[in-house]
């Protein structure tokens, strides 16, 4: 029998619509930042032609909410509707298939598909996408397992599209967790033959059988640890998936990661102790190629005398009207200023400020460091 063979590209969670409050602190970040992830769509109909795949599934969470702003939603819409191939579009836990919808108003676009049931819709001849729609913010079951529950092993390629957490990487006690032990069983035996999900923004693989991940998120929505590597640490991809199938059996699997979102936001902690400890966060920070699309949010740990802590101000100076947003994790900054004799003897202070100077050069309270590099710059200023 000759295999049955289906390539496509499997992304979620565009949640088109969002926002964030360290983009608008700065003048222009979020009117960027919003514009991006309409040009991730465009971005995912280009990677689709690339590798010649047969059509596009979006696994939930494709708007932030069902009351985004006018502008977005058409503008997102305008771009679905352009995709050189099919989308199929699985309403999520952020955009739920309720009575105020916006996937009502996408289904009138004749490239737009919308996931309202978990009936089998042919794609091509023996593929079928069965999808696992929410109707609600909180469902009161295993949406996935439902929808495959009265399937049989067959020769046809099954690709079920849920979205939501499987039981093995969550505590928390849901009635939508989805039991992964019932999907690997419909895998193995051929009854389905790949698990599109949506919700954790970073791509991986969530079972031995290879045929279960998450797309991740096709541009950046929260924070990279660096240099612990945790946090949303593989988002901005999109997969493309290629299934081949010739019996009622497993079916052959192959999964590779492309690269789609030009945003980065990343945390950076620095032990900071010396002015060589300084220069090498800079130069960190340098070698970002993107700054413009580039989000960080930085903790510095340790003690610098004033001259030290004055390059480094001046440093980040210079640096921060090249980011779209360059700025201190308050909650755990902890990098103090140990002036020296010599240090206050340079600032040819007098007087009642002389004074201040030497009480803060003693204090070992955070907030004295910090008025006392706040004098410093004033002082330079002046």
């Amino acid at each position: 029998m000759t295999a049955l063979t289906t390539r496509f590209l499997h992304t979620s969670d565009l949640q088109l619509g969002m926002t964030r409050w360290f983009l608008q602190e700065t003048e222009d970040a979020q009117a960027l930042f919003d514009a991006a992830r309409v040009e991730a769509i465009t971005r995912l109909g280009e990677k689709a032609i690339e590798y010649q795949c047969d059509f596009i599934i979006v696994a939930g969470d494709v708007f932030e909410h069902n009351s985004i702003f006018t502008k977005t939603r058409e503008r997102a819409l305008a771009a679905l509707a352009a995709l050189p191939v099919d989308v199929y579009l699985l309403p999520g836990n952020h955009d739920p298939l309720t009575a105020d919808s916006i996937f009502y108003r996408a289904e009138s676009h004749p490239r737009i598909h919308v996931f309202t049931d978990s009936t089998p819709i042919e794609v091509a001849p023996g593929v079928e996408l069965i999808g696992a729609p929410w109707h609600s913010k909180t469902p009161s079951c295993d949406l996935v397992s439902n929808a495959i529950a009265d399937l049989e092993p067959a020769a046809t390629i099954r690709i079920v599209v849920g979205h939501g957490q499987l039981d093995n990487r969550s505590n928390d006690i849901r009635m939508d967790i989805i039991d992964r032990d019932t999907v690997e069983t419909a895998i193995r035996g051929g009854t389905i033959d790949y698990l599109a999900l949506g919700d954790t923004h970073s791509a991986m693989s969530l079972s031995d059988t290879g045929a279960i991940w998450f797309s991740g998120a096709p541009e950046v929505t929260a924070f990279r640890e660096l240099p612990s590597g945790q946090g949303e640490n593989n988002s901005g991809k999109a997969l493309i998936v290629d299934i081949a199938k010739s019996a009622a059996a497993q079916a052959e699997v192959t999964v590779t990661e492309t690269q789609i979102g030009t945003w980065r936001f990343d945390a950076i902690s620095a032990d900071v102790n010396s002015l060589d400890d300084v220069r090498d966060f800079i130069t960190q920070l340098d070698a970002y190629p993107r700054k413009d699309r580039t989000v960080i949010k930085y903790s510095l740990v340790g003690a610098v005398d004033l001259a030290t802590r004055q390059h480094l101000e001046a440093e980040l100076a210079r640096l921060r009207p090249l980011f779209a947003h360059l700025y201190p994790r308050t909650r755990t900054m902890n990098l103090t200023t140990a002036a020296t004799d010599v240090d206050i003897a340079d600032l040819d202070l007098s007087g009642f400020v002389l004074a201040a100077a030497q009480e803060l050069a003693t204090d070992t309270d955070p907030v004295a460091s910090d008025a006392l590099n706040l004098l410093f710059q004033l002082h330079n200023e002046v």
